[in-house]
């Protein structure tokens, strides 16, 4: 009984001892923070502009509103202007002009009189044959339900860094572990004999829009650092968290800048998971 209470007694003490801390991080300076997509399909291409916040801060994210932003064709000097949409919150294209593929944009943002400017080439895209489904048994780390599987083909020997994205019933999946990066480490036959994507269980009605981005090496390599902050858990083993190294750069060589330039060809394919009963 004695050593019962001296139990409780300790558990109450740590549990009185505990304590929420915050860390007094400095003020950092407003960074300007550019996300910018450039493809060649209509409704994707949009340049976000805004500034960075305080770590503890819990103010709105500052949009800018007021930023010149142009992508120039490197290839043939056309210039292509962007207006701010009030409710995109983002810049879009004028007359929603479009990416040619095989050539080369500079992206330029001017914001409070300073500018950025980006690179990237618009390379071909890989070939997209099918998009199937079948059911899969609940198995150890495998929920039940409907898996896809993508065919195709990757023709080239350069330049294989890939993103897929997915959207299930019009809602793009977007928790860290559903960003799907890969690269030709493992050769280009992925797509030939049928890349599963097991990390993604789908219900029968649901409708699955998949999207594939072929990227230059330096967006691929920010989104990929991207996923490894967000699953940086702080512990005593992971490494010191910090921003992914940004494509964008000041024009003058002086100050920071947060986001990226994605320059990329789209292919789509889209399934709605309904089995034949016919049989």
């Amino acid at each position: 009984m004695r050593n019962s209470i001296l139990l409780i007694l300790l558990a109450i003490l740590n549990f009185s001892c505990q304590e929420e801390v915050f860390l007094d991080l400095q003020k950092s300076e407003r960074t300007p923070v550019i996300e910018a997509v450039w493809t060649n399909t209509v409704g994707l291409n949009q340049v976000q502009v805004s500034f960075s916040r305080d770590y503890y801060s819990e103010d709105p994210n500052e949009i800018v509103t007021d930023a010149d932003v142009f992508i120039l064709n490197l290839e043939d000097n056309q210039r292509i202007r962007f207006r701010f949409n009030e409710q995109f919150q983002s810049y879009l294209p004028v007359n929603n002009v479009t990416g040619k593929l095989g050539a080369i944009y500079e992206l330029h943002v001017i914001i409070e009189g300073k500018e950025y400017i980006s690179q990237g080439k618009m390379l071909e895209p890989p070939v997209l044959d099918s998009l199937t489904f079948a059911y899969q048994e609940e198995r150890v780390f495998r929920e039940e339900g409907y898996y896809l599987t993508l065919y195709g083909k990757i023709p080239f020997v350069d330049d294989n860094n890939y993103r897929i994205r997915i959207i299930r019933n019009d809602t793009l999946l977007n928790r860290r572990s559903d960003y799907l990066l890969f690269d030709d480490s493992f050769g280009t036959s992925i797509l030939d004999r049928g890349f599963e994507l097991s990390g993604f269980a789908f219900n029968e009605g649901d409708r699955v829009r998949l999207e594939l981005f072929r990227l230059n090496l330096d967006v691929y390599d920010y989104l990929s650092q991207l996923v490894n902050l967000l699953f940086n858990d702080g512990g005593l083993f992971s490494p010191p968290p910090q921003n992914p190294v940004s494509n964008i750069r000041p024009l003058d060589g002086e100050g920071d800048v947060l986001g990226y330039f994605m320059v990329s060809p789209y292919l789509g394919a889209v399934v709605n998971i309904v089995e034949d009963k016919s049989d």
